[in-house]
């Protein structure tokens, strides 16, 4: 178990990321993803990680369905602010005060819970002073209808600036092997204040399963297919440095998820990392990286195979809406 930050809840070192069971990366099969959840459970997982704009709306409903006899066992974290069009595509970001409450509402009925864990700001609206947003998600967390408030893809200005209205318990950014950006500062600032780490995508949204040596090999409705880290030429740099790992995990005699996932949770007991996953063995697979402990030496190797920037390619079309 783990806690994240100073004020926040306690969580089993690995979650659950559910995205995927809804949308963005191929077909799903809601069946599977119940007993996949169910899975988690047992083994002891307690964080389930969504969103309003999975689906849209039907990953908070799954989720709501699949924990409603085992509420007490779960922390549920929800995300708002990304608004979808009629297509499902996104159409701009929303932080204004009223919206917030209207989220939270439809989010809850979704869910089937009278109260979130983990209420996040999934981006920031920088129309809406942080400070306004802020102040709608406390007042959330006064009625008992929120616990915690998160964060996600916040700078550290930026953070410091909502952590100063209500404790923020949580900021969840992409981090992995590949995506190394928070150890410039943003680590180092939320370790200052005291608050948790959330890892979403620590296994590079696949890259770090050593699955995807080309693009042929994602489904045609998968969304990474418009990501600039799976364009051919990024995708076979990235490849040729994922293999790198791969010998490094034969020599441990464990799967190259398993190694990268180990290496999040060596960054620090305040990380927590929240693999997805829509079937039991990969999350099975997932869940025993917790088991496996690097050495200084293998984690310094690490450092020299994937040093920070070495992946080739953003980490999305346009960057424009990560608050950095």
């Amino acid at each position: 178990m783990r806690t994240l930050g100073h004020n926040g809840p306690a969580t089993s070192d690995i979650g659950l990321g559910c995205m995927g069971m809804s949308q963005f990366y191929g077909a799903w099969d809601d069946d599977e993803s119940v007993r996949t959840i169910h899975r988690a459970i047992d083994l002891g997982v307690t964080l389930l990680d969504t969103a309003d704009m999975y689906g849209p709306y039907t990953n908070e409903e799954l989720i709501g369905r699949a924990v409603r006899d085992r509420r007490d066992r779960v922390l549920i974290a929800t995300k708002f602010g990304n608004v979808k069009g009629p297509d499902g595509r996104v159409i701009g970001v929303n932080g204004r005060p009223e919206y917030v409450r209207s989220s939270c509402e439809g989010s809850l009925r979704r869910l089937g819970t009278d109260v979130i864990d983990i209420y996040c700001q999934h981006r920031v609206d920088r129309s809406v002073p942080i400070e306004e947003t802020w102040g709608a998600m406390a007042e959330l967390v006064r009625e008992g209808k929120v616990r915690h408030l998160a964060v996600s893809e916040a700078s550290p200005e930026t953070v410091r600036r909502a952590h100063a209205v209500h404790p923020v318990c949580a900021v969840q950014t992409e981090y992995s092997l590949v995506s190394r950006d928070p150890e410039r500062e943003l680590l180092d600032v939320l370790r200052s204040l005291g608050i948790g780490f959330i890892a979403y995508a620590p296994l590079g949204r696949g890259l770090l399963t050593g699955r995807f040596g080309s693009v042929d090999a994602l489904g045609e409705d998968d969304f990474r297919r418009g990501l600039p880290r799976f364009q051919p030429g990024n995708l076979s740099h990235n490849a040729r440095l994922v293999r790198r790992v791969e010998e490094l995990a034969r020599g441990r005699d464990v799967s190259v998820t398993q190694l990268a996932l180990a290496w999040v949770l060596a960054r620090g007991d305040d990380i927590v990392p929240i693999p997805g996953t829509k079937n039991r063995a990969r999350l099975e697979e997932n869940v025993a990286a917790a088991a496996l402990k690097l050495t200084e030496d293998e984690l310094a190797l690490l450092d020299r195979i994937a040093p920070p920037g070495s992946a080739a390619g953003d980490r999305y079309p346009d960057m424009s809406g990560v608050d950095v």
